[in-house]
């Protein structure tokens, strides 16, 4: 078998078709919520800077104040109080109305972060099934995460340190051309363009990696997630090593990734540097040459390079904080990715809630295709009458699981319609319709907690007696009872923990907490062996009794006394009746009838030693 190379399953990094200004265009609304505290933080940003700024001319100005009474005849210093006051004052103003600005934007950040997650969330399980069984959940995850990150990181930065810095700027170069020579605003201005376009030249250049970083960070974690999910798999194959070298892979392109990112990096870092020192170096030549001229004074010299290294620390940082932008947009452009999925299966402008009287439900000349090339039901008309049971048997992929697929509206049918009570459920709307339905599915999935809460799943915020009430109804209450911590009893990821019988009736216990008008068995019994499974079926058709049930079964014990059964195979009907009328006309029907008999003959009268004998080397 061939396989195909890590490399080649990873997508392109730009294939998405959003954009920076897309992406930002997505989060704007979610910050302008709160649009008073967004005003009140930039006037507390933009007084911040304006003290920041005041804080060299001060200095400037206590050190003018010095130098002159040094100068004096009788070269008496007089201390200079009120600007040492001042100058104090505006250093804790910098700092108060930076934290009022914190105070302000805090609950808007992390509102909008809430907000998106959820959004994110919430569509994705607006997502059809087609979506989710092609997905991988380890990359979803990571996407969301890094995006929600990014979120953060983005609005931080932008808000926190771009634009303060770029005020501080406007301020300074203001100053500059005000007051000096203009060549301290030309030099200024020249360094700020040279290294924006050195950054953003450089930067554009290098977020490749970032995101090819992204995508193997991504399909490494799905690789990791995978093997440890089917750990028994792998123990039963011997496969550790095989896994180790299939996660190394991923890894060790990875690190190639990485290290290309990190080189370019130090090869930015000493760019934007050169830049800064030339660009310092001449304002302070131009300063010296001043106070040498007599033009300028100490103080000024001192105000001069104050300002330097005030601008200095921020626009060095500035280069820093744009990659980080630039990789917090790639991460959030992944998210908002995950919103442009197309829903599929969606309500209808004017789907209404699903009214449940009798529950009658009808499959009317149901055609149904996974995908275009390959068709999985046709012509599918059948009605089951309300409080009767209807059964659905046939061989492996005849199609009898994709009818409870679009029956939960999972799917939407090609052709034809599915009715409850008469009502279209593609004209209902999707909670209201699978409300009315409760299901115990072949393959039980469980929550990672308790069993209480997996029980309680069918309707949550049950009281405890409901649940036992529950239990005792699936035959599970006295097992949970048994255990060291009862219905507190952790289930393991998957409910790995419990047996396929235990987790069935878990499954079944949930089903009947939820109390739907309509239930749906898919082989509801498949992993209970005989004596559980009798116990189980009593009670099942207890349960059915005054209910509308689809149960699509393998073995044909089960649902013998079903009103009707439908024969399906290659995705058709071929047969129906009921289990008398079905054995009579000697069809498909009847073979897997007397095949199931034969078998379950030979399994009770077969003794063990041959096969152990056959099991000796």
């Amino acid at each position: 078998m061939q396989h195909r190379s890590f490399s080649q399953s990873i997508a392109p990094a730009n294939q998405s078709t959003r954009n920076d200004w897309a992406t930002l265009k997505t989060l704007l609304p979610y910050l302008w919520e709160w649009k008073w505290r967004v005003v009140f933080a930039m006037a507390c940003l933009v007084m911040a800077k304006m003290a920041n700024v005041g804080i060299p001319m001060v200095l400037k100005e206590i050190v003018d104040s010095l130098t002159i009474s040094a100068q004096s005849a009788n070269a008496l210093l007089v201390l200079p109080v009120a600007l040492l006051v001042g100058y104090g004052l505006l250093r804790l103003s910098t700092t108060a109305f930076t934290e009022l600005r914190e105070f302000f934007f805090a609950r808007v950040t992390q509102r909008a972060v809430r907000n998106i997650a959820l959004k994110v969330f919430r569509h994705l399980h607006a997502l059809s099934l087609r979506f989710h069984l092609n997905r991988q959940t380890g990359g979803v995850t990571r996407d969301i995460e890094r995006g929600t990150r990014g979120i953060s990181t983005l609005i931080s930065y932008t808000l926190f340190s771009i634009l303060p810095t770029l005020v501080e700027i406007s301020l300074v170069l203001a100053y500059l051309s005000l007051q000096y020579d203009v060549w301290f605003s030309v030099i200024t201005i020249t360094a700020l363009s040279i290294y924006i376009v050195f950054t953003v030249v450089v930067t554009e250049w290098r977020t490749h990696f970032r995101r090819t970083m992204n995508d193997l960070d991504s399909k490494a974690n799905v690789r990791a997630i995978d093997s440890l999910l089917n750990y028994e798999t792998v123990k039963y194959f011997g496969n550790e090593e095989y896994e180790a070298r299939r996660y190394d892979e991923g890894l060790q392109r990875f690190e190639r990734a990485a290290v290309q990112s990190q080189n370019s990096l130090s090869l930015l870092n000493t760019g934007q540097s050169l830049i800064i020192a030339t660009a310092v170096t001449l304002i302070l030549w131009r300063a010296t040459l001043g106070v040498i001229a007599g033009t300028m004074t100490l103080g000024d010299l001192v105000l001069v390079n104050a300002f330097m290294i005030q601008l200095y620390i921020p626009l060095n940082f500035l280069g820093v904080i744009y990659r980080e932008l630039k990789q917090s947009l790639a991460d959030i452009e992944r998210m908002f990715a995950l919103l442009d999925e197309n829903r599929e299966v969606a309500d209808s402008p004017t789907a209404a809630a699903l009214q449940v009287d009798r529950a009658e439900l009808q499959f009317q000349h149901v055609d149904f295709s996974y995908e275009a090339k390959r068709q999985i039901l046709f012509d599918v008309d059948f009605h089951v009458a309300a409080g009767t049971t209807t059964a659905v048997v046939g061989h492996s992929g005849s199609g009898k699981s994709t009818l409870a697929r679009l029956l939960f509206r999972f799917y939407d049918v090609d052709r034809g319609g599915i009715l409850i009570d008469g009502q279209d459920i593609r004209e209902v709307t999707q909670s209201s319709l699978r409300q009315a339905i409760g299901i115990v599915p072949q393959d039980t999935v469980l929550f990672n907690d308790t069993i209480a809460y997996n029980i309680a799943y069918g309707k949550p915020g049950a009281e405890q007696a409901e649940i036992e009430a529950a239990a005792r109804a699936a035959y599970i209450h006295d097992f949970i009872l048994s255990l060291p911590d009862g219905y507190q009893t952790m289930v393991g990821e998957r409910g790995l923990k419990l047996s396929g019988g235990e987790k069935q009736r878990v499954a079944i216990a949930r089903t009947l907490l939820k109390n739907p008008k309509i239930l749906v068995f898919d082989e509801a019994t498949s992993a209970l062996d005989s004596q559980a499974e009798q116990a189980i079926q009593k009670q099942l058709k207890d349960i059915a009794r005054n209910r509308t049930t689809l149960v699509i079964a393998h073995r044909l014990s089960t649902i013998a006394d079903a009103q009707q059964i439908l024969v399906m195979s290659q995705g058709r009907i071929v047969e129906r009746g009921t289990h008398a009328e079905l054995l009579a006309a000697r069809g498909m029907y009847a073979d897997m009838w007397e095949r199931q008999q034969a078998r379950g003959s030979e399994e009770h009268q077969a003794p063990t030693t041959p096969i152990l004998a056959a099991a000796r080397p």
